[in-house]
């Protein structure tokens, strides 16, 4: 392998670990914010924790798409 390879895979996996840190954490404030939190700071956590668990699946998905379509193939 590579140095440039081992790169992109150490990129990949940084960024599928950083989209499941998002995910983790988007999930815990939908959960607070439909559970334990009321009025306006509920719909601010839920807002929040949609974007979060849209960012997380935009990150997974590009680092999915970055290592479908390498150019090295």
């Amino acid at each position: 392998m590579t140095a440039d390879g081992g790169d992109r895979t150490a990129a990949r996996r940084r960024r599928l670990l950083w989209a499941g840190i998002l995910a983790v954490v988007g999930l815990v404030l939908l959960l607070v914010g439909l559970t334990v939190a009321d009025g306006a700071l509920a719909g601010i956590e839920v807002v929040l924790a949609i974007l979060l668990l849209v960012a997380s699946y935009a990150v997974q998905h590009l680092a999915r798409r970055e290592s479908l379509y390498d150019d090295r193939r």
